[in-house]
């Protein structure tokens, strides 16, 4: 049986009246967002901080392989304490300044990478700070085993998996519950940027990771002659839209040639340079399935940490006379159609479940939906067909 969907995070100042939750409605939030975490950003250079955290009798530590995280069961992350990192970092990484960090490193050294994630200001026994910054620290770690910590990080994940933990793909099934989404969200973005960028883009020379901010060392670099010479983390806007037609009544959804039989989704695509969300919509739109847009209306956002997108939910009406599916613009889609409300409702319902899970009692595969009437849809193949499902 596929294990519960996840409650949302709670929104923002939920129940506070205001001038613009009267207009607009609450905040929506989306998985991978609402965070419990203060980030104190600005202190990410701060190395006293940054030690003293570390160190810290209420510090938590996730630890990742391969991009991985650590696991109790598909429902609880694991977090692990300052003596079980110790033999992976030292008794303190931080004990440089970042100053003389720089100017002592050496590439051909491997060290694991260590990503401050923020406060955890619910824990009255976390660490106080400059009487002002107060919480549970939370610390991301690489033990994937490699370089000079192999044997290290392999003797960890032994300790670890007699404990009763284990690495597990958190996309494949997304049963934390939100506040722990949000943190492996954040570590896992991280981690993975630090992983993509070793080398300067510009000059080739390696960089190095202070406070998750890369500076570039050694050789003359155009980025060091700017304003800055940092490589900040990527994040990549990606619009998400639900398609509805001009009467309201149905919603368009595509599939491609590479997913499981009866997969439909709503459409996506990456913003392009000087595009705003409302363009990148009706472009996408139009060149996948031929459908052109007229009004476009922001929904809500999402992080999305596969690798680092922040995916924009959009809903989008065709016009009138720009509801004919068309293909043969881009060969992305293997097949785009409307579905009316209902169908996708029934769907919702009863054909959803995590990527390799089983499906639901209900669901049937391919499952058939006749024409109302004996009519038709025009964007139908024939009379009877199936429509869609996840399983």
């Amino acid at each position: 049986m596929p294990l519960p969907a996840p409650e949302l995070p709670e929104p923002a100042h939920a129940d506070l009246d205001s001038m613009l939750s009267r207009k607009f409605g609450k905040e929506i939030a989306n998985y991978f967002s609402g965070s419990p975490l203060n980030r104190v950003s600005f202190l990410r250079a701060d190395h006293t901080f940054l030690s003293t955290a570390f160190k810290h009798p209420s510090t938590s530590f996730l630890v990742f392989s391969n991009l991985q995280p650590l696991f109790k069961s598909p429902t609880e992350l694991a977090y692990v304490s300052y003596k079980d990192v110790v033999p992976l970092t030292g008794e303190d990484p931080y004990m440089q300044t970042e100053d003389e960090m720089i100017s002592t490193y050496n590439s051909s050294k491997f060290t694991p990478q260590l990503i401050f994630l923020g406060l955890d200001e619910r824990n009255k026994n976390g660490l106080l700070y400059k009487d002002h910054y107060k919480g549970a620290p939370y610390f991301a770690i690489d033990a994937t085993p490699k370089g000079a910590i192999q044997s290290a990080a392999e003797e960890l994940a032994k300790n670890l998996q007699e404990r009763g933990y284990h690495f597990g793909e958190a996309r494949m099934h997304m049963t934390l519950p939100a506040e722990e989404a949000a943190i492996y969200a954040e570590a896992r973005h991280l981690l993975d940027w630090n992983a993509r960028n070793p080398f300067c883009a510009q000059c080739g020379n390696p960089t190095l990771s202070r406070y998750s901010l890369r500076p570039h060392r050694a050789a003359p670099c155009a980025t060091r002659t700017g304003i800055s010479n940092l490589s900040f983390p990527r994040t990549d806007p990606t619009v998400i839209m639900a398609v509805v037609s001009p009467d309201g009544q149905r919603i368009l959804l595509g599939r491609q040639k590479r997913w499981p039989p009866h997969w439909y989704s709503t459409l996506a695509g990456f913003l392009e340079p000087a595009e705003s969300v409302e363009e990148a919509v009706r472009r996408e739109v139009w060149e996948e399935s031929g459908i052109f847009l007229g009004r476009v209306v922001i929904h809500s956002t999402q992080p999305w940490p596969y690798p680092a997108n922040l995916m924009i939910g959009a809903i989008g009406q065709a016009i009138p006379e720009g509801e004919t599916v068309h293909l043969g613009h881009d060969a992305e889609l293997e097949d785009a159609r409307w579905f009316s409300v209902e169908e996708v409702r029934e769907a919702l319902r009863v054909g959803t479940s995590g990527l390799g899970d089983e499906a639901g009692p209900e669901y049937k595969e391919g499952a058939e939906t006749p024409a109302e009437d004996g009519d038709c849809e025009s964007a139908y193949d024939g009379c009877g067909e199936w429509v869609f499902g996840w399983g």
